[in-house]
């Protein structure tokens, strides 16, 4: 036994392990860059193409049947609207729900069970989360085709994702953090809202950013619930001069985004249409890598403060 181990050679099978090791890091190299360089060369194809429309009128023109007078205004209109109510009710909604399950919530078969959902909800289908608000929310609670609802089903496609992503932002606070809370004096919620959000806050920011970059790109659950395609009016505003200068008119009027307006045009057989479909797609690249932009300097802001 001691002889068949002093005959195996080592520095040969050590030699064996890294020329496979530099084969397979080789390859997934190889892998990453034909994806990085096609998915560059169609942005740079898209951002050519659109640059070319892109001018003050295209930003404040409404759809036309031409294509030389076309723009996006009702459409970055609608998108911003609908963006708005989809952060205002999933970020709270999805950080509250992540923190109970992650600090509060007892761990039994429920909890397991509402765990094992999360996680398979944030890969179900966006349209089947469009069929969802079509038979509850347009024609059950008689909502209508409204911005509310838009930003609704956006807040059911993304919740699952904010809710993982907040749970792993606080599983990554050590445990020691909170031990040291307790050791001052403070109770549970005090450890929480002092301590443990505050560490994980950079991680909840960026998981809300993410799944608000994946809604403002959906189409597929908004035409579902009757999004326009062709619109040329602007919601109502929300600041009104008289009391109470707040107004949610806007909540309950017809809409389009961007995506559908994209869709719309790309499907026309005219080429001018395509040019300003892609127009319209270095916008919606824009405004989500803005929304990224912004969440970058947050997160740099707090880490400093930490």
């Amino acid at each position: 036994m001691v002889d068949a181990v002093r005959d195996i050679d080592y520095e040969g099978l050590i030699r064996r392990n890294r020329r496979w090791d530099l084969i397979c890091a080789g390859a997934g190299l190889v892998v990453l860059m034909v994806a990085v360089l096609t998915l560059l060369a169609l942005i740079l194809d898209l951002a050519v193409t659109g640059a070319r429309v892109i001018d003050w009128d295209f930003l404040t023109s409404y759809p036309s049947r031409n294509a030389g007078e076309a723009g996006i205004l009702s459409a970055w209109v609608g998108t911003t609207a609908v963006m708005i109510v989809t952060a205002f009710l999933s970020i709270p909604l999805g950080v509250m729900a992540g923190l109970y399950l992650e600090e509060y919530a007892p761990r039994n078969w429920l909890t397991d069970l509402i765990e094992i959902n999360v996680t398979n909800l944030a890969g179900v289908p966006s349209i089947i989360y469009g069929l969802l608000a079509l038979g509850l929310f347009v024609y059950g609670l008689n909502l209508g085709q409204t911005i509310l609802v838009a930003g609704m089903v956006l807040a059911l496609l993304i919740l699952p994702v904010i809710i993982v992503s907040t749970r792993e932002a606080i599983r990554s606070i050590p445990q020691e953090t909170r031990e040291a809370s307790y050791g001052l004096g403070a109770d549970q919620w005090q450890t929480v809202r002092l301590c443990v959000l505050p560490a994980a806050r950079p991680g909840i920011l960026t998981g809300a950013i993410v799944g608000l970059s994946r809604a403002i790109g959906e189409t597929a659950p908004v035409i579902t619930i009757g999004a326009l395609t062709f619109i040329a009016f602007l919601p109502p505003s929300p600041v009104q001069s008289g009391f109470p200068f707040l107004s949610f008119e806007w909540l309950n009027t017809p809409f389009t985004v961007m995506p559908i307006q994209m869709f719309n045009w790309v499907s026309r057989p005219q080429a001018e249409f395509h040019v300003t479909a892609a127009g319209t797609g270095v916008v919606l690249l824009a405004m989500t890598l803005l929304m990224n932009a912004v969440a970058v300097y947050i997160r740099y802001r707090v880490r400093r403060q930490r």
